[in-house]
């Protein structure tokens, strides 16, 4: 009795070891059609958080921001996979809609098993997409002596006023900076390029304004390139109702102001410029060809090369 209950056991296992991989097999034979359907609902859901993925890349980018390593690796693979998938796509589109019984078993077999294969690939991509729940982090910053571009060519003094002048932003004791010299040293490009790194880069202030003043300013002039940077339209018509706009807008930020080619005093207030003891976290950054100018508050002016003169002032006043 014993003998046969173990002989029932063993032929009722070995069925079950035949019948289950022989039920596997005929699925790629006659389910053709759900393989091909999962394989296109799993590229299609793919392809969504690949693009999902993408996106939030280049939105990373656009902020400087450096991209995981192991986020680039996942597009690529996806983008690889995806690719990869194209000539299973043409074998389902070239037999019509879906065949439901082939004469050629054997190739419907292979093809189902492929696509059965690729759907599971898809799947597992899916899944792993799900870790990231950021791409980016803040890109470490280079020690970065002077930003090259087009219009400047660096020089050992320009790079020195670039050092005092970025320092000197960085000194919340010090909220105006003034740069004189002859023109046609490069005063403009120089606070362009500090600007820039001061706000892209290394992320100081909130907001960066400029405007050229040239020798006759005018104060509505000066308002409208400012609202420009900051896309803001005055409703008030009156040079003191868009300079209290102006204000509003700008309270409470962290702003560099850019003035350049000032020829003489500007009246911050009527303006619109928060500077001094109302607006401590306002920065003037000014370029000026009067040295008189520069010297106005009887602080001496540091001097570099090239002939480029930069003065730091730590007092709020108007210039």
């Amino acid at each position: 009795m014993a003998i046969e209950c173990a002989a029932g056991y063993i032929i009722s296992k070995i069925a079950d070891l035949m019948v289950e991989p022989a039920i596997r097999q005929f699925r790629y034979m006659f389910r053709f059609n759900n393989f091909a359907k999962e394989f296109k609902e799993q590229k299609e859901h793919l392809v969504s958080v690949k693009d999902r993925l993408q996106d939030a890349v280049r939105v990373a980018e656009r902020n400087a921001e450096e991209i995981y390593k192991d986020v680039i690796e996942w597009l690529e693979d996806a983008n690889n996979r995806i690719e990869g998938a194209k000539p299973l796509e043409n074998e389902i589109e070239k037999n019509g809609k879906f065949f439901t019984w082939c004469p050629n078993c054997k190739r419907q077999f292979k093809l189902s098993m492929a696509l059965a294969k690729k759907s599971e690939t898809f799947r597992k991509l899916q899944e792993t997409s799900t870790k990231f729940t950021t791409v980016s982090c803040k890109a470490p910053l280079p020690e970065i002596k002077f930003l090259p571009s087009k219009e400047f060519t660096l020089s050992g003094s320009s790079e020195e006023a670039f050092k005092q002048i970025l320092k000197a932003l960085k000194d919340d004791k010090i909220n105006m900076i003034r740069l004189y010299g002859m023109g046609g040293v490069g005063k403009t490009t120089l606070v362009k390029q500090v600007a820039r790194l001061a706000k892209e880069y290394l992320q100081l202030f909130d907001e960066v304004l400029m405007a050229t003043v040239s020798q006759n300013p005018n104060v509505t002039g000066i308002q409208d390139q400012m609202a420009d940077r900051l896309d803001l339209t005055f409703v008030k018509k009156s040079k003191e109702g868009r300079a209290n706009e102006l204000w509003q807008r700008l309270q409470g930020k962290k702003v560099l102001i850019v003035l350049d080619d000032v020829w003489k005093d500007i009246d911050f207030q009527e303006t619109g410029i928060p500077f001094g003891d109302d607006h401590s976290g306002c920065k003037i950054l000014l370029t000026t060809r009067n040295q008189e100018l520069c010297s106005y508050f009887g602080v001496p002016a540091k001097s570099v090369p090239l002939k480029l003169k930069l003065g730091l002032y730590s007092k709020a006043t108007q210039v």
